[in-house]
């Protein structure tokens, strides 16, 4: 996505493909910082993403981090040449939400030639730490 300015790879991410599973629960990129090569979401927390007893499903916000740290990958590559695919995630779920919104960030730990290492850390409004996740993506040819 080289050449393209923060809005417009904002703009892109968020309206990239109809029926996918960041849409369906509401997952929106709202920061880009292309110096320090993070990326921010945020994503509702309601009941479409509960689990049985009414808070955050640990799936939820693995599908958060693993979209962040994908799109992390897919920004910083050549897209004409390769694709960013996520190959391991670990993800530890710290507190329990209800409610509201989270926010997720993510960074590179490492920045290879064939993989990235991201971190993706979720917060919530008050900014305590609901999650942590660390994520591989493998750089593979087109």
């Amino acid at each position: 996505m080289k050449g393209l300015s923060k809005e417009q790879i904002l703009d892109f991410l968020n309206n990239w493909g109809n029926e996918t599973l960041a849409k369906t629960i509401e997952i929106k990129f709202t920061d880009l910082d292309l110096t320090n090569e993070t990326l921010s979401a945020t994503m509702p927390v309601q009941p479409k993403v509960h689990q049985p007893f009414g808070i955050l499903h640990g799936g939820a916000s693995c599908v958060l981090a693993e979209t962040l740290g994908s799109c992390l990958s897919n920004i910083f590559i050549d897209g004409d040449k390769y694709y960013g695919v996520g190959t391991n995630i670990n993800s530890n779920h710290l507190r329990s939400k209800k409610d509201g919104i989270v926010t997720g960030t993510a960074r590179f730990i490492r920045k290879g030639k064939t993989m990235h290492v991201s971190e993706i850390e979720i917060r919530d409004e008050k900014g305590e730490l609901i999650n942590h996740t660390t994520m591989t993506n493998n750089i593979i040819t087109k």
